[in-house]
């Protein structure tokens, strides 16, 4: 008879369930773990932190299809951990957090690490049990699987004792279970698709409102094919970026307070009705506003907002099956409508109000000002991860993304920190294409040794700080009572994280002048490996004025 460990049959079931990389920070009992998935074919990537590689165990998840894994250490590992599973879950991306844990025979006398792993890890995911036999855990690598990938994706938590990693059985004796397949794709009855159509056919004012459902359900050419027959106006969300080309005639998010508050009937399409849309009410929309909703999780359908029409089931099929409904019917909106006119007519007067800042050299810039030099320098192709409040949100608006599941940000949980790891996992699920981070100064330091990752991976990431020395404008000296007399956002203006970047073997260029931006950042791409360009940027410098305060 031939034995087999924990470790490696837990590798085995992961390389057999589609995954192919596994991240996370080595230590005591899941070491094991790492060495026996690079013996199973499945590359490991070791960072600096849980909550790192977490975020980049999610991203992964989406990128790709398949859930990404992370593994932990014991305790206080797991707890770091939890970050990237809270956020996979709120995101509603895939992955699966292996953690380790004291042996089943010590539990409850106070083992290294010991904690509750599972009970802590229950409310920030769909799955979490633990490992109870050598024996069983390919049925619970397939069970976590198909929990993240199946419905609504999201995370899972595997709990790993050290006596079952270390521990063997018989070939045997494993539970055999097969590779879970891609998820079912789901449809919505026909007259439920008719009844949509219906009630676009019928609106003065229809728009729809595009979200990161639509990009994880692979429909970007359903929904470019829907919103070109029909000519509705559309607005992405943060994650729905990319979806539909930031450049097309359609697009609405440069008129978004006037699209979203005069629209008359809204096609909610793999979005939520959360904070992100300001949950579907006024002041921010009408309010009798009808709302067609298209979402996978049918508990979705009315939340904070009833819906008109339900589509229940997965997006691409869906969209495909409204758009042969389509065929039948003679109907797309008109150019010269007061509605898309009064759309195009508030963008141009939105993007002539930032003109001036877009051309001044004065230094040190303001955000639009080297946001309009990014832009022009960022691949066609390029993966975005964006972080950062006034950084991210408006890099957002000035950045283009063409392609779907190619913007990254902070999401549905507003989680700073996820940047760098998620611009590892791009460099790891995507090493054909540029990989751009856009990043604050504040946000850069909750993840800035991933640079030594980036760096011993040679991964070529380009990262770009925008600085401004502190959570949104800081000071521009410290004072000399610090504990007294700074103020409570303020950090370092000006500090020099392109030499952190230099002394792990990256490049790094330290940019003041606005007219001297184009030059490190075509440096910065040649760079055979990772780099980061630290552009100061004035602190006075935010974003254009609001309206009304709600807006923010």
């Amino acid at each position: 008879m031939t034995k087999i460990t924990g470790a490696t049959l837990i590798a085995r079931s992961l390389k057999q369930q589609g995954i192919d990389h596994l991240f996370g920070v080595v230590g005591f009992p899941v070491g094991p773990i790492a060495a026996a998935a690079q013996e199973e074919g499945i590359n490991y990537v070791g960072m600096r932190n849980e909550q790192a590689a977490s975020y980049a165990a999610q991203a992964y998840g989406y990128m790709t299809g398949r859930p990404g894994a992370c593994i932990t250490v014991t305790g206080p590992g797991v707890v770091h951990g939890l970050a990237g599973l809270a956020n996979a879950q709120q995101n509603c991306w895939p992955m699966i957090l292996i953690g380790g844990a004291s042996e089943t025979y010590r539990g409850g006398m106070g083992a290294f690490q010991e904690e509750r792993q599972v009970l802590i890890a229950t409310p920030f995911c769909k799955f979490a049990h633990e490992i109870d036999t050598v024996e069983r855990i390919p049925y619970y690598v397939e069970m976590a699987t198909r929990h993240a990938t199946f419905g609504r994706p999201g995370a899972c938590y595997l709990d790993m004792p050290d006596d079952i990693i270390g521990g063997e059985c018989e070939l045997d004796d494993i539970v055999q279970v097969q590779r879970v397949p891609e998820p079912p794709r789901t449809i919505a009855p026909q007259e439920n698709i008719e009844a949509a159509l219906d009630l676009l056919e019928t609106a003065e004012r229809p728009l729809a409102l595009v979200g990161k459902g639509m990009a994880w359900a692979q429909a970007e050419d359903e929904v470019r094919d829907f919103i070109d027959r029909t000519q509705i106006p559309f607005v992405r969300s943060p994650m729905g970026k990319g979806v539909m080309p930031d450049e097309h005639p359609l697009a609405a998010s440069a008129a978004r307070t006037l699209a979203l508050q005069q629209a008359d009937v809204i096609f909610l399409m793999g979005a939520r009705f959360n904070w992100i849309f300001h949950f579907g009410l006024p002041p921010r929309f009408s309010p009798d506003v009808k709302v067609i909703q298209l979402d996978i999780a049918p508990e979705e359908i009315g939340h904070n907002k009833p819906a008109e029409v339900a589509l229940v089931g997965d997006g691409k099929s869906i969209m495909t099956q409204m758009n042969q409904a389509l065929e039948g019917r003679q109907w797309f909106y008109p150019a010269d409508t007061p509605w898309r006119t009064a759309i195009n007519e508030k963008t141009e007067s939105n993007r002539n109000t930032l003109q001036a800042q877009l051309n001044d050299d004065q230094a040190p810039a303001n955000y639009y000002r080297a946001l309009r030099d990014i832009a022009a320098w960022m691949p066609e192709n390029a993966i975005l991860s964006a972080e950062g409040a006034g950084t991210m949100d408006i890099g957002l608006t000035m950045l283009p993304v063409s392609n779907a599941r190619s913007c990254l940000n902070a999401g549905t949980y507003g989680t700073m920190g996820v940047g760098l790891g998620h611009a590892i996992a791009a460099c790891v699920v995507h090493p054909d294409r540029p990989i751009i981070h856009l990043s604050g100064d504040s946000a850069i330091g909750f993840s800035g040794m991933e640079m030594e990752t980036l760096a011993r991976y040679n991964m070529p990431a380009k990262i770009v700080v925008l600085n401004n020395g502190g959570i949104g404008p800081g000071m521009p000296e410290i004072p000399e009572d610090p504990m007294m007399n700074m103020k409570p956002n303020a950090l370092i203006y000006g500090a020099r994280y392109d030499k952190m970047m230099e002394d792990f073997g990256g490049y790094g260029a330290f940019v003041t002048d606005p007219n001297d931006i184009p030059k490190a950042l075509d440096e910065a791409m040649a760079f055979d490996g990772p780099a980061l360009v630290n552009i100061v940027i004035s602190q006075s410098s935010s974003r254009k004025p609001q309206q009304f305060a709600w807006h923010s």
